[in-house]
């Protein structure tokens, strides 16, 4: 979907030296590296951005060269990720371990980290400075399958900006990644080395298709208009915070009419997210919605997942309804919804799911659709390089289809919801979520 985002160009200007590239300090393994239908399912760059605010105690001189030579030795353990993209007879894609490398750059910012604000709703005009893209790169075996950028701001605070392909890495997996890079960094052992077998999730031959999915990939007429509205009028990102009290609140909502005995967080805030929004478009109420988000699919099966797995450890899955049906019934109508979507994700669902990708290579339609994104399992907080902890982490874009879940509190026990609006539904929906 097309979008009409606020112009903050000029809010920082970076100065990026020319890219050096990083390979595995020792070659492991050549040939091609076979990537799962789940890998498939997102064909899109991840940018993320941890910031590392040091407040006068400690130094980053030093942090480019240090993390540089960390990244030769982590991607002996990460070998695929020096690799680059290449296209079969079939229109399926693999790794041909090149060992052609990462390209890392060093950048310069002219002000202070404290210019950025709080990144937790991302600004991509500002941000998008942070991280590194290959300039004219449109094919995608014309990219490398990660960057990384460290830009120094004044005072000597420092940032990694990554863009890592989504055919790589969940989010879980990137992080690990991540953390097993600041470990190497550090001096010390791999805590989870990475598992990079991903023919556990090959199609069954012939596919056997046991669930539907049509419902996930059919499109939506729009017949509400919404993406006029979002292609017209400005989009605004914000952030809600939802901590422990409010949480419970709305689980005890979702429960009183007895539609539901037990619930989840994201359950409730997941409902709550899609009926608002909803509302706050104005939808009208014989328009079809639709709301899609993954599963870990990591404890689902039989055997779970080895530890470290390093690949897409999640699937999608959806509910729909009309949105007069959301709105209007009781809280508990668009829990139950969710509920049953999650429930319903077992290993025949990831079975059918990886052979219906394989019959049809179809995607998602995203028309009338809220995607929802949960990081709020993610260890982002062991991203620490030797200069202590990340004081801020978070998405350098969020798509305006997508909202996107983010721990809150030091328990991580809260949730941060953060989505993006046309600024005429924004103010309707602050309002709806007064819990």
């Amino acid at each position: 979907m097309d979008a009409k985002f606020k112009n903050s160009d000029n809010i920082i200007s970076v100065t990026r030296l020319e890219p050096i590239i990083i390979q595995p300090e020792t070659k492991i393994s050549n040939g091609s590296y076979f990537l799962s239908n789940l890998d498939h399912a997102t064909p899109v760059l991840m940018q993320t951005l941890y910031l590392y605010k040091l407040d006068g105690k400690r130094s980053g001189e030093g942090a480019c060269d240090v993390m540089k030579k960390a990244l030769a030795k982590v991607l002996v353990h990460y070998y695929p990720l020096a690799g680059r993209i290449r296209v079969g007879p079939d229109g399926k894609f693999s790794v041909l371990c090149t060992h052609e490398g990462v390209p890392f750059v060093e950048a310069v910012a002219d002000c202070q980290v404290d210019v950025l604000g709080d990144i937790i709703a991302p600004d991509y005009a500002v941000l998008r400075k942070l991280v590194y893209v290959v300039p004219g790169a449109e094919d995608i075996s014309e990219m490398p399958l990660m960057t990384a950028q460290v830009t120094t701001f004044k005072g000597e605070d420092f940032a990694l900006g990554l863009t890592l392909h989504h055919l790589m890495a969940d989010g879980m997996s990137a992080m690990e990644f991540v953390n097993s890079w600041a470990e190497t960094a550090r001096g010390l052992s791999l805590t989870t080395p990475p598992c990079l077998g991903r023919t556990l999730f090959k199609s069954r031959q012939p596919p056997k298709i046991d669930s539907s999915f049509e419902n996930t990939f059919t499109g939506i007429s729009d017949i509400s208009n919404i993406e006029k509205l979002y292609q017209e009028e400005q989009i605004i990102i914000e952030s809600f915070n939802f901590d422990v009290d409010k949480l419970a609140r709305l689980k005890k909502l979702a429960m009183e009419d007895g539609a539901l005995k037990a619930c989840t967080s994201f359950t409730v805030l997941a409902a709550l997210l899609w009926r608002a929004r909803s509302k706050a478009l104005n939808m009208k109420l014989n328009q079809k919605t639709k709301l899609i988000f993954t599963v870990d699919i990591r404890s689902k099966f039989k055997e779970p997942l080895p530890k470290g797995y390093f690949g897409n450890g999640v699937v999608a899955t959806q509910c729909h309804c009309l949105a007069g049906d959301l709105i209007e019934n009781p809280f508990s109508f668009g829990a139950k919804l969710v509920q049953n979507a999650i429930q319903g994700v077992n290993e025949e669902y990831v079975q059918s799911y990886i052979d219906y990708f394989e019959e049809t290579k179809a995607m998602p339609s995203l028309n009338a659709t809220l995607v929802i994104t949960s990081w709020t399992r993610i260890p982002f907080e062991n991203a620490n390089f030797g200069w202590g902890e990340a004081t801020q982490f978070g998405p350098v874009i969020l798509p305006p289809e997508v909202a996107f879940f983010r721990p809150e509190g030091k328990d991580k026990k809260g949730i941060i919801l953060v989505l993006g609006l046309p600024v005429s539904a924004m103010n309707t929906f602050k309002e709806l979520m007064q819990i």
